[in-house]
């Protein structure tokens, strides 16, 4: 159901209760980026206040990941099918309970779980948010604006997490698992009030049951899998049977869902050459950046000493950037297109990638870091919104959280995916006892590894300029035509 706050907006024009909606959709945008990097500098005092090995508050980090890569795809199809409105907020309201006794748990496994509960809340919220800003604003210019300012709180989350962190932790740990509450409670409040009701899909045929079951154990399984790979070996037995129950998972999803007269994931979506492009776009783009921040924090905090709070601050600059750009980059979308965007920002994250490669034992900020952050800033600031607007665009109203569970698949699986993978690259060019030199030499293939990943995505995406138009709109990237009752039931026959 379309909402009726566009009738609202006309010429262009936001009323108050639509940017009070918005506002809302980017608060929870903005928790689960923060939420994401926030704790990574606090793990040490957290390992230290409750006893915890490295092993164990390695699981701090991934139980959020696990559950919110995991249950992306459930998530995106429970937002059409139970309400975009009933599933953000209730979501959102598990995400500030479990943010609340994640700092007040005295125990390891129980603050573990506290941070599965929030990546599972957050695997509701991502996809249900996104589809209802495509929703509610209708393509074109409206939708654009509304969606570089969503997705750039989120960029801008991320950054700012990392400064929390390195400010709150030298109080206590504990404010680091806190801070998210009352900001969810406050987006909760607010929520009740301004998000425009939608109705749930009717006729669509039933609860797709097996295909949530097998996707969801897909999703969990693959991400454990990649998650656990550095540390038990990528060749074990473990990891290799893993990896093949995940084909067979896979395989039998995808059986599941061709047959499914009301699929968790219509794979009809993906004969969309621009959603394609979007998805595998989404997957190395992210994929290239975690690993990015990876090693740049390793590289500051472990050879050159630096501070969290210093190494915080040298990634200000591209955060400042991209929450700088948060109301431009639509109106350059709407010039250039995003196909064109998306290109421009894949170049200027591997040319940033590169220069990183110049890095020494005693860098010059102002030569090689900061002109780093800002070409990967930028690239960010283009390539993230546009990706978002050409995996939703042109996708009917109804199917909008399937596809946007989809794309935070993508964007969660290709974090975990590659930076598992840059892990194991600098592992194994690693030595005992090195000097300081062998250290930095061990990250240079990790840095690599970033670059050809990002180069990667740079060439996938470079075949959208072919079909792009000429003109200054969107490239929609609609989706097959929907299937009609007649043609399900002649499937299923």
């Amino acid at each position: 159901m379309t909402s009726p706050l566009i009738t609202s907006a006309p010429h262009g024009r936001w009323t108050p209760r639509l940017w009070g909606t918005l506002l809302v959709l980017c608060a929870a945008m903005f928790l689960d980026a923060l939420d994401v990097s926030m704790v990574g500098v606090a793990l040490p005092s957290i390992g230290a206040d409750l006893g915890l090995s490295t092993a164990s508050l390695q699981w701090i980090v991934s139980g959020y990941i696990l559950g919110y890569g995991g249950l992306l795809l459930l998530g995106g199809r429970a937002a059409d099918l139970l309400g975009r409105r009933q599933v953000f907020l209730v979501a959102l309201g598990v995400f500030a309970v479990a943010s609340l006794l994640g700092g007040l748990v005295d125990s390891g496994p129980l603050l573990i779980a506290s941070r599965f509960v929030k990546g599972l809340s957050a695997a509701f919220t991502a996809p249900a948010g996104l589809s209802i800003i495509t929703t509610t604003f209708p393509e074109g210019p409206l939708r654009n604006r509304a969606l570089s300012i969503y997705t750039t709180c989120g960029a801008t989350g991320y950054s700012m997490g990392l400064v929390f962190s390195g400010l709150l932790t030298e109080a206590s740990w504990r404010l680091t698992m806190l801070l998210p509450a009352p900001i969810a409670l406050i987006a909760l409040v607010a929520g009740l009030k301004l998000l425009p009701r939608s109705a749930r899909e009717r006729g669509h045929g039933g609860y797709d049951v097996p295909g949530a079951v097998l996707g969801t154990a897909s999703m969990l399984l693959l991400v454990f899998t990649v998650v656990q790979a550095p540390e038990v070996g990528w060749a074990t037995a473990r990891t290799m049977l893993s990896f093949v129950a995940v084909a067979v998972l896979l395989a039998l999803f995808v059986t599941v869902e061709r047959r499914s007269p009301s699929p968790l994931i219509r794979l009809g979506v993906l004969r969309s050459g621009p959603q394609v492009r979007a998805q595998l776009g989404a997957f190395t783009f992210v994929g290239s950046y975690f690993g990015f921040q990876f090693l740049v924090t390793l590289y500051m905090q472990q050879l050159l000493g630096w501070s969290a709070l210093h190494t915080a601050l040298a990634f200000l600059p591209a955060g400042a950037l991209v929450a700088l750009s948060a109301t431009k980059v639509g109106a350059v979308i709407d010039r250039f297109g995003t196909a064109r965007l998306i290109v421009v920002g894949f170049a200027l994250m591997v040319a940033g990638y590169v220069l990183f490669l110049r890095i020494d034992l005693d860098p010059v900020y102002a030569a090689v870091i900061l002109p780093t952050m800002l070409l990967v800033g930028s690239g960010f600031a283009l390539t993230f919104p546009s990706l978002n607007l050409q995996a939703t665009n042109g996708v009917d109203e109804h199917e909008q959280g399937m596809v946007s569970g989809l794309l935070n698949t993508s964007v969660q699986v290709g974090g975990a995916v590659f930076l598992a993978v840059v892990t194991a690259v600098v592992t194994a060019n690693s030595s005992e006892n090195p000097t300081r030199q062998q250290v930095l030499d061990s990250y240079r293939p990790g840095l690599v590894v970033v670059a050809v990943i990002a180069l990667t995505g740079l060439l996938i995406t470079l075949s959208g300029l072919r079909g792009g138009r000429r003109g200054g709109s969107v490239v929609v990237a609609k989706s097959t035509v929907r299937e009609t009752e007649a043609e399900r039931v002649g499937a299923r026959d």
